[in-house]
């Protein structure tokens, strides 16, 4: 790991699709750590992931938000998936052994970078995934056939997971499940109407994640 920016906390890590940038939010005795990807046309600055950071330190987890290596490169239009999960677990990788180096692990961000989370939560050795706003099915254009739900994602999470998701959010709103909850708040897939809703269902199901032992 490279830092790129010391005064603001910004990291330089090296994938094997290129370098990625991490934004990372240090908690004072930190409990727990919560890294969170951006959406696929997005950055790590979105109003949301704002939120979630702000709750998360406030219970004492350490945050990274990750910037994959194609929005490093100005680039806007994702890679494969593979690349972007291949990127993903080289970060978490990396801060494991740096400076997240013996804290439970959450694993999540928005749209698109909670469906990398998902699809690498084992890989990562997470014990939660956060998910703001989950893309369950792309809205169905006039003339095309439905697109495939996304659902599976999230049923392949073995460890407790949190949605997120507009009331209006033209990509649906996944059901709940055995392992996940399903908090709905005013808004549509950007999540800007109502934050501190979104900050509220964040900092509940982190401060009861058994792992982290975040503190209240």
């Amino acid at each position: 790991m490279r830092a790129t920016d010391a005064t603001t906390g910004v990291l330089e890590v090296a994938t094997v699709h290129g370098p990625a940038r991490v934004h990372l939010h240090p908690a004072d005795n930190p409990t727990g750590a919560l890294v969170l990807g951006h959406g696929a046309a997005g950055g790590v600055g979105s109003p949301d992931l704002a939120a979630v950071t702000d709750a998360a330190r406030s219970l004492g987890f350490t945050v990274a938000l990750v910037e994959q290596p194609y929005r490093v490169a100005g680039r806007r239009s994702p890679p494969p998936a593979p690349k972007l999960d291949r990127a993903w677990t080289d970060v978490i990788e990396d801060l494991r052994e740096t400076g997240l180096q013996g804290l439970p692990l959450v694993v999540g961000g928005r749209s698109a970078g909670a469906r990398v989370a998902c699809r690498t939560a084992a890989a990562t050795g997470a014990i939660g995934a956060l998910c703001l706003a989950f893309p369950l099915q792309p809205p169905r254009r006039a003339g095309t056939t439905p697109a495939p739900s996304r659902l599976s994602e999230l049923d392949q999470v073995a460890v407790p997971v949190l949605v997120v998701q507009g009331e209006r959010d033209p990509f649906g709103i996944p059901p709940a499940g055995r392992r996940r909850r399903v908090v709905t708040v005013r808004g549509d897939h950007s999540l800007r109407t109502d934050l501190q809703a979104v900050a509220a269902a964040a900092r509940a199901w982190l401060s009861r994640l058994p792992a982290a032992g975040a503190r209240d």
